[in-house]
């Protein structure tokens, strides 16, 4: 189910290259990757961001700002937007410079009320 959840958030989301559900501990509970995000080592990757939402999260806590519900992180030749949906797990898009991030944010938003509600279980 979630690998089908992954493969429509692609599908609907120009230039996307590669979509992951992970937890906070650094290992990918799915993932589906295109040529581009293998390539690229978007799985290593998405590990790495699981400290830098940590750290996002301690500032929102600490300043008393509220949680962290979303990341982009601009690189040279990829976009990569990250969306929590429960304390322990987050949501990972890839795009190609040129993707929609627009309707990646819209997309990726939706999967997270989808995946919240599974994950609340």
């Amino acid at each position: 189910m979630f690998k089908a959840t992954l493969q429509r958030l692609i599908d609907r989301t120009e230039g996307a290259t590669g979509a992951l559900i992970m937890g906070t501990d650094g290992i990918a509970v799915e993932k589906v990757l295109l040529k581009e995000a293998r390539d690229a080592n978007l799985d290593v990757a998405a590990a790495e961001f699981t400290s830098l939402l940590r750290s996002a999260r301690r500032v929102g806590e600490d300043t008393g700002i509220g949680h962290v519900q979303e990341l982009i992180v601009g690189f040279d030749d990829m976009k990569v937007l990250i969306r929590s949906f429960t304390r322990d797990y987050f949501a990972v898009l890839a795009l190609k410079e040129d993707g929609n991030i627009g309707r990646g944010r819209f997309e990726l938003r939706k999967v997270e009320l989808d995946l919240a509600r599974e994950f609340a279980l």
